[in-house]
């Protein structure tokens, strides 16, 4: 739900002149400023087990469900990259899942030392 409201606030932003944007922003840090401060702890990933013989698909599904906090956009090139060695090229399927779980381990360890900083 963050992504989507996120994502429409800032195309409603985009839409207003350089006045407008300004008043905008300081209505936010207005209302970010009386709202209560909450450490929030970081989302864990809820890890699903690797079924035997699962299809790449199936596992970029599992790991999408593992890892809800991960933003896929900016997996999707290394992700599809692999997916054509497979579909195309006759990589073996656990290979490529080998490395589509690299690829989310990796994202959500980037995540986290963001959020730690």
């Amino acid at each position: 739900m963050a992504a989507k409201a996120e994502q429409q606030l800032l195309k409603l932003f985009s839409g207003l002149d350089e006045g407008r944007q300004k008043a905008l922003l300081e209505y936010a840090s207005f209302l970010y400023e009386r709202s209560e401060k909450v450490d929030v702890a970081p989302e864990q990933p809820e890890i699903i087990a690797r079924p035997d013989d699962e299809s790449v698909v199936g596992a970029i599904k599992r790991l999408s469900a593992s890892y809800p906090m991960l933003d896929k956009q900016y997996m999707l090139h290394e992700i599809s990259g692999l997916m054509a060695q497979h579909m195309l090229q006759g990589r073996a399927a656990k290979d490529v899942i080998d490395e589509i779980e690299v690829i989310f381990l990796n994202h959500y360890q980037k995540l986290q030392t963001k959020e730690a900083e």
